[in-house]
């Protein structure tokens, strides 16, 4: 079933229906991925582009590994290797694109509203893969799936998101998301950390980890984002000591507790390695995840073109 929404900017594109409908695809896609050739032919002949204009491994790696195992051309384009090196504007790039006739465009840009920018400016869907501050849809979907997968529910559940908010599209989608399927979300972080507003997203605030782990089912800790932070001090050890998820912290979380982490860490500063190892972790489920839930994202963004 295609998506409400042309393309996929913002949690808020996604109706109930089109979140149950990801969801339930996803889990199915994720059997793909354990078979022995690793492909299907659903998008044959189609060509997505990956603008990259910000670096990123894991969300790169695993829309172009997704494409592919639809069977899509997949071509990817980075900043350092595209004409914004050379002062193009995103709109000619966008245009320049569109121009080789591309079946969709999936874009990761710096500034908060570059991707609904791109979408404005060119007809082929537009996928949002994290612009700034602003959101990264698909990083809460393969999170809520996540969940989902490990404990058979979402909705009555207790998750903090812990750690440098201001800065995160991922905290922002993943706040609007778990609240619509019924989960009460605590966000965890400094005060000069916390943006005004939040709370206007469906979340409660809390200014301290230990006060909050005794009645939270998964506490979600976010990368601080030093490429975003330079015109803020803040002491990393003094961080870490107040807000990283360690052994100790852990075995006084309510037993059971899940902890998750979008990728890349600061091991010892948001989390300690042996957490970041742990049994509660389902780190290396989030990425596997990441790929079902884009491979499920392709194919109903595309399915009305689909023949």
């Amino acid at each position: 079933m295609p998506l409400s929404s042309h393309d996929l900017i913002s949690i808020a594109d996604l109706s109930d229906g089109d979140i149950s409908s990801l969801l339930e695809s996803a889990a199915t896609y994720a059997d793909v991925s354990e078979r022995v050739i690793k492909k299907v032919p659903a998008l044959r002949g189609r060509t997505i582009i990956n603008l990259f204009l910000e670096p990123s491994t894991r969300t790169r790696t695993s829309f172009e590994i997704a494409g592919k195992r639809l069977s899509a051309d997949v071509i990817n384009l980075s900043g350092a290797g595209s004409s914004f090196k050379k002062g193009e504007s995103l709109k000619d790039t966008a245009k320049t694109i569109e121009a080789m006739q591309v079946d969709a465009v999936v874009v990761r840009h710096w500034a908060a509203g570059a991707a609904h920018k791109l979408a404005e400016y060119i007809e082929p869907p537009v996928i949002n893969a994290g612009d700034g501050a602003h959101e990264h849809p698909t990083q809460a979907l393969l999170d809520a799936l996540t969940i989902q997968n490990r404990l058979k529910k979402k909705s009555g559940l207790m998750v903090a998101v812990v750690g440098d908010i201001l800065p995160s599209g991922v905290a922002r989608s993943l706040i609007m998301l778990l609240g619509r399927l019924g989960a009460e979300v605590t966000a965890v972080a400094p005060p000069m950390w916390s943006p005004k507003g939040l709370e206007a997203l469906g979340c409660s605030i809390s200014y301290s980890l230990d006060d909050v782990l005794d009645s939270v089912d998964v506490v979600y800790l976010l990368r601080i984002q030093r490429e975003r932070l330079s015109d803020h001090m803040f002491s990393e050890r003094e961080y870490a000591r107040t807000y990283c998820l360690n052994r100790e912290r852990l075995n006084r979380a309510k037993p059971g507790c899940l902890v998750m982490h979008p990728g890349p860490m600061n091991r010892g500063i948001e989390i300690s390695a042996d957490v970041a190892d742990g049994e509660n972790s389902l780190i290396t489920e989030q990425v596997s995840n990441g790929v079902a839930v884009r491979m499920a994202v392709f194919y109903q963004i595309l399915g009305d073109v689909v023949s």
